[in-house]
């Protein structure tokens, strides 16, 4: 069976990762996928990416860094997800990876102009996803975990728009059949976005924003599991 690539394009906070794993451990986990049946490429280090034909599938991780700064290594990524889509290869980009495909696709990325998204809020899903591969049978509004300052200003000519938040218009969306961008954070849980609402706890009071409010809303939910084993299976 051909392995599943995570592609790594930033880690947690180093203490957090040293307790509970980082994005990649947290992706595989909620995919219900043994680390030996993935493929992990740090990009950021300069490490090639394979051909769509050796891999089942890619997941493109968040990361702490941002898609208008435009290095030179997430340049390349958006280089290899064009081609990627035009292979047909399943692709879900979350987060930042959700921004780097809008970005190489033909979108725009930028700071949201509403601040920082950081708890567990709810996403209300619009009519396409009732027929989507991976959000189809969830109630609207299901709560997931988010984390992010920049957003999919626009969507990429074609692209359908799945899901919304109170912050964040572009929450989901699919091109063609088999290309997914999250914003939110499917393989994040409280405890996880506790900590980043914790660590940004001066940001989000600049901006307005309640953070000790925020951390008591953030709870566990299952969708983000689900989406995860649903694109495992998919990309199977």
């Amino acid at each position: 069976m051909r392995p599943m690539l995570i592609i790594k394009t930033g880690a947690t906070f180093p203490d957090l990762a040293a307790q509970r794993g980082d994005f990649e451990d947290w992706t595989l986990a909620r995919m219900g996928l043994p680390p030996e049946q993935a493929t992990v490429v740090d990009v950021r280090q300069g490490a090639d990416l394979p051909a769509s034909g050796a891999i089942s599938g890619a997941v493109v991780t968040g990361s702490h860094d941002s898609v208008t700064d435009h290095p030179a290594w997430s340049e390349r990524v958006a280089a290899w997800l064009r081609e990627a889509v035009q292979h047909g290869l399943p692709l879900l980009g979350i987060c930042y990876g959700h921004q780097l495909l809008a970005h190489a696709l033909g979108g725009q990325v930028g700071d949201n102009p509403q601040g920082h998204e950081f708890g567990t809020v709810p996403l209300y899903l619009n009519a396409n996803a009732a027929a989507d591969p991976l959000l189809a049978g969830f109630p609207s509004p299901i709560h997931v975990q988010v984390c992010h300052r920049q957003s999919a200003l626009r969507l990429p000519d074609g692209a359908t728009l799945l899901a919304a938040s109170g912050r964040e218009p572009h929450q989901a969306f699919r091109v063609g059949e088999r290309t997914w961008g999250m914003q939110f954070h499917p393989e994040f849980d409280g405890a996880a976005v506790r900590v980043y609402i914790t660590r940004y706890r001066d940001t989000l009071l600049a901006e307005g924003q309640r953070p000790d409010e925020l951390c008591d809303g953030c709870c566990d939910t299952p969708y983000g599991a689900e989406i995860l084993r649903r694109f495992a299976a998919l990309a199977r």
